[in-house]
């Protein structure tokens, strides 16, 4: 295990006491994988020698990976030296229990196979992934949503949420008499957007449920809707502030989307077509 404490102990500064807290917790669950050095062109230098063991350069990176985020981010000179203290400690302990064959216990057999499989499982999806998630198919997918995200329109409004028709007619008919819409919104309104005078900002007609939307883009920018609007929610008086067209965002600012998206997709896909491929039989709790 990683003694996050250790770590974190000579950069006290950089944390608040919620925040070390924190870490620790999450470093105390962290498990270091040894014997698996990526083949790289930089340089992998020995950094320690343990009896017959050597402990690489990048040992000591895969290590530093499996910290929590923010510990990453301190400099590696700082987490270096507990990370090799911690590399060695648990090879040390764990030859010791491999002599007294604890390795051998069924227990034990079966968590190291889990955590095995937990590393093969990312490894198989990233490796069979990374060759999809490439910039043509990603322009592809930006197509598609340029095409079905083009000219959407929009529209600002401002409702007033009632219980009753009768009290839906009762602000229908102040409003006609000038009263203004965003104090009667504060004043009477049940809905949440209320205190904000019943603003709701810009969406678009797929965002609300039908009939408000509905209700909503027949109104006429700096109108309200003649008669309430019902929907589950209860009656609604409308008030368009304003109307726009929005043009679908440009590649760059939705491809870390899209690229999220189509790794979502391609590991389902994967899953998929093994779980079809396999008999998958599934039982109770009991076992029956």
């Amino acid at each position: 295990m990683i003694n996050l404490r250790s770590i974190l102990c000579e950069i006290p500064a950089m944390l608040t006491k919620n925040k070390f807290l924190m870490l620790l917790m999450v470093g105390a669950s962290i498990t270091v994988f040894l014997g698996a050095r990526a083949a790289n062109a930089e340089p992998d230098p020995v950094v320690a020698l343990v009896n017959d063991v050597k402990f690489y350069k990048s040992d000591v990176e895969r290590a530093r990976k499996q910290l929590p985020l923010e510990a990453q981010k301190y400099p590696s000179a700082v987490v270096y030296k507990h990370l090799i203290k911690s590399l060695i400690d648990t090879h040390l302990v764990a030859t010791a229990a491999r002599k007294d064959k604890l390795d051998k216990r069924l227990k034990i057999v079966k968590q190291v196979r889990r955590i095995e499989d937990q590393v093969l499982h990312k490894t198989y999806l990233d490796e069979r992934i990374v060759a999809a998630v490439t910039d043509k198919r990603l322009k592809e997918l930006y197509e598609i949503f340029r095409t079905s995200n083009s000219d959407t329109k929009e529209i600002r409004a401002r409702h007033i949420l009632l219980e009753t028709r009768e009290q839906a007619m009762e602000v229908i008919r102040q409003l006609n008499e000038g009263v203004d819409f965003a104090n009667l919104a504060k004043k009477l309104s049940t809905g949440p957007s209320g205190k904000q005078g019943g603003d709701l900002g810009y969406f678009s007609r797929e965002r609300m449920v039908p009939p408000f939307s509905k209700g909503a883009f027949a109104t006429s920018v700096g109108q309200f809707t003649a008669q309430p609007v019902k929907t589950q929610f209860g009656w609604h008086v409308i008030k368009v502030e304003d109307k726009r067209t929005v043009k679908a965002k440009p590649f760059d600012q939705v491809k870390m989307q899209l690229r999220k998206q189509l790794i979502n997709d391609l590991e389902n896909s994967i899953i998929s077509e093994l779980r079809n491929a396999a008999s998958i039989k599934i039982f109770g709790p009991d076992g029956s």
